[in-house]
């Protein structure tokens, strides 16, 4: 029997198809927006991208005729429990090569008088950014890539897009883009697995936003590329920027490399307690679909 192009022998609509109606869904919401904000003399903001993308997100799964709960995770107890599992990992993520770097005297930090009043706003773009960044490349899209393709098929796509979108800030680095590339497409890694040993996002976006904040508003260096001041003026010796990764921050560095390489490890040998399965185990969602 031929296959169908439509819908798959259960009789529902194969995932390309959701992956292209949540596209365009995006794309119908976004587009407005755009004209609007140009017209106004501004720019979408993260918090705004975030919104978008979610909104999309439940639209197709209310057309899916599935729960939120299958997007975000159960909204149960557990899911702040894996969000602070999420920041607690994220931190140690940046804070430990950080911690190498100061030993090893590449690095020192002194109090930034004024870093108190800067910190909330920063938090809270860096917040509105790992949002915006995880809700599309572990919701939705990742999940329909998931039930598609299966796990390594849809996280190594991902991961090329995710890098696809750091492309800029990457641009001018020179030899430096190459391990900082590495680093961006294997964090994408870390997050995908987070998800999949979960079925939920609560880890990805703890472990997301908690990097980014202990690099940046907390211990001064740059958030891939991007530098705003901090709780911790950062002060670098002259060392080779390989091992600090110079403004784009821990990201370009060969210590950030390692760290966020034995987080994929730790996360590959990593089994959830009872309850807490990855969401191929419960649904079916990491096996190829005809």
């Amino acid at each position: 029997m031929p296959l169908h192009p439509f819908v798959d022998p259960a009789g529902r609509l194969r995932s390309g198809w959701w992956i292209a109606a949540f596209l365009a869904l995006l794309a119908a919401l976004l587009l407005p927006l755009l004209l609007l904000t140009r017209r106004r003399g501004g720019e979408v903001s993260l918090l705004e991208q975030a919104a978008l993308v979610l909104v999309a997100s439940l639209a197709c799964q209310a057309l899916r005729r599935r729960p939120v709960s299958d997007l975000l995770g159960p909204l149960d107890r557990s899911w702040p429990r894996q969000w602070l599992l999420g920041v607690g990992s994220g931190s140690l993520l940046m804070a430990v090569p950080a911690l190498a770097l100061g030993l090893a005297g590449v690095a020192s930090w002194r109090i930034n008088a004024g870093g108190a009043t800067t910190f909330w706003s920063t938090l809270a773009v860096l917040a509105a950014a790992a949002a915006a960044e995880e809700l599309l490349f572990r919701g939705f899209l990742f999940q329909r890539l998931l039930d598609g393709l299966g796990e390594w098929p849809a996280q190594f796509l991902i991961g090329a897009l995710f890098l696809l979108t750091h492309s800029d800030a990457l641009r001018d680095l020179g030899a430096l883009g190459y391990l900082a590339a590495a680093n961006i497409f294997l964090a994408s890694l870390v997050f995908g697995l987070a998800y999949l040993r979960t079925g939920s996002l609560a880890i990805p976006l703890g472990l997301h936003l908690a990097a980014n904040v202990m690099q940046g508003p907390v211990l001064g260096f740059g958030v891939s590329g991007d530098l705003q001041p901090g709780l911790l003026v950062l002060a670098l010796d002259r060392a080779p920027a390989w091992l600090h990764g110079g403004r784009f921050g821990l990201e370009a560095s060969l210590p950030g490399l390692l760290g966020v390489a034995a987080l994929v490890v730790v996360l590959l040998r990593w089994r959830p307690r009872a309850g807490e399965t990855r969401r191929g185990a419960n649904s079916g969602g990491a096996s190829p679909r005809p």
